[in-house]
């Protein structure tokens, strides 16, 4: 199992951040491939292009909400997981930590395309560029 991890300073309230991260409508704003989000109770359902197809993905999410961390795993499609994790740095800024795990082979299998170094590397890119499109929608009261 491979983990990666970064982090964004972004400048609002915590709870503003918190709020954003549960609205399955401001995926597909964010995360770079998700075409369509929706909850359904406790699961939510992704539909994903990558690859050149889209697939649909259903995902668990678990709050712990006292330690502001929302956690989340697939139960459908390749076997990833993750979380979120918030920390107010003051009143008006907070830092979002994003943990993402998963078998470089299942990522390939899944979605195709690069093997080893280069597919850790754009997965890197990818988790980045998510973090700084949550931090603009975040930001402009999205």
């Amino acid at each position: 199992m491979s983990t990666l991890e970064e982090h964004i300073d972004i400048s609002v309230p915590l709870d503003t951040a918190w709020q954003c991260l549960h609205r399955a409508d401001a995926y597909p704003q964010f995360l770079d491939g998700v075409r369509a989000a929706r909850s359904e109770g406790e699961r939510t359902r992704l539909d994903v292009e990558a690859g050149g197809r889209t697939r649909e993905f259903e995902i668990t999410i678990t709050d712990r909400g006292g330690e502001n961390v929302m956690t989340w795993r697939t139960t459908s499609g390749p076997s990833l997981g993750g979380a979120f994790s918030l920390l107010s740095l003051d009143d008006d800024h907070t830092r979002l930590q994003a943990r993402f795990e998963y078998e470089p082979g299942t990522i390939t299998d899944a979605f195709g395309g690069p093997k080893g170094f280069a597919q850790a590397a754009a997965i890197e890119r990818g988790l980045r560029s998510d973090l700084q499109q949550f931090k603009e929608l975040v930001e402009h009261g999205g």
